[in-house]
């Protein structure tokens, strides 16, 4: 019998983190002690779980995971999706998630102290359906001068709060209820092109969801030397614009409205391309290395965005 006056205590809503790998070992290895200790932040009565979602065929990541389950403080769940793709290992995740908010992030990142706290709290005080925060670079190595002057791996920071129009899955709290409630999954179109989890959060908000940034939950990413190169940061910037062009085509409804936004992005991608070469130029003339290198980034984007345009995809998780 309840006290007078007093409303029965509300159970803490659960939560589980999940973390994609594909035949990386080193990285599945050291990623589930450092979201175990993340759910221990957390520790606050609610239900916590891990869920790790290994897409290769072979299943090579079990063994791994197994071992850092073993040492784990919280539940860690090991699931094979051989489905080759990431839209088909996330929509896998969701699958496994019984719980009321699932996290996902990468497997080569790393969260910062307060990461989980803060973004739930986020998600709880805003009722928000979505919550993002910052992925802020993990150098292996000091980049040369060109890249960091260009701003390459700078994903931005705003004031926590401020509503998002689509966000990332490197660092993301969506809100399982509104999912379902809503039908939305990542599309298997995008499995091998990436751009799957741009369209998923684009969807939720045009469904009536609000996507709120916390800029306190901090993951950092760990660059390989191999990813601090001129070529690799172009190839990047090339994919992102390819990406959110194929987004916007795929949102547009068929006929004429997505005739229309592959003519939109046709145009906004040769603005980019047109006016990153005349700042190339610009810049080179005076031997202004950070504008030269921002000027880059823009065209690069642009040839990506003009490429979607014309249905021209980059497949970066495609095998052979």
């Amino acid at each position: 019998m309840g006290v007078p006056g007093q409303g029965a205590t509300t159970r803490p809503k659960s939560v589980a983190i999940a973390v994609l790998t594909y035949k990386r070992p080193e990285h599945a290895a050291s990623v589930v002690p450092a979201l175990d200790a993340a759910l221990s932040e957390l520790d606050d009565g609610r239900a916590l779980r891990l869920i790790v979602v290994d897409n290769d065929p072979d299943a090579s990541g079990r063994p791994v995971v197994a071992a850092g389950a073993a040492g784990a403080l919280h539940r860690v769940s090991y699931v094979h999706e051989p489905a080759p793709g990431i839209a088909a290992a996330r929509n896998r995740a969701l699958a496994e998630c019984d719980e009321d908010a699932i996290v996902f992030i990468d497997d080569d990142e790393r969260p910062r102290s307060g990461w989980l706290p803060a973004l739930v709290s986020q998600w709880e005080r805003a009722g928000a359906e979505a919550v993002a925060g910052p992925v802020v670079p993990d150098f292996s190595r000091q980049p040369d001068s060109w890249i960091l002057a260009g701003g390459w791996f700078n994903h931005g920071r705003r004031a926590s709060g401020t509503l998002m129009p689509a966000a990332a899955t490197n660092n993301l709290l969506l809100d399982m209820a509104f999912l379902r409630s809503n039908g939305l999954r990542f599309d298997l179109d995008f499995g091998m092109s990436g751009g799957e989890d741009t369209l998923l959060t684009r969807q939720l908000v045009q469904a009536g969801g609000r996507i709120v940034w916390c800029d306190e939950a901090v993951v950092a990413d760990q660059l390989p030397a191999e990813r601090l190169t001129r070529e690799w940061v172009r190839r990047r910037a090339f994919w992102s614009g390819n990406s959110w062009a194929a987004v916007d085509i795929r949102l547009a409804a068929p006929g004429g409205p997505r005739l229309a936004a592959r003519m939109r992005q046709l145009a906004r991608g040769g603005v980019r391309v047109a006016g990153g070469m005349a700042k190339m130029l610009a810049a080179g003339a005076k031997r202004d290395e950070a504008a030269q290198s921002r000027a880059v980034r823009v065209y690069e984007r642009g040839r990506g965005m003009c490429a979607g345009a014309l249905g021209r995809r980059w497949m970066p998780y495609r095998r052979d």
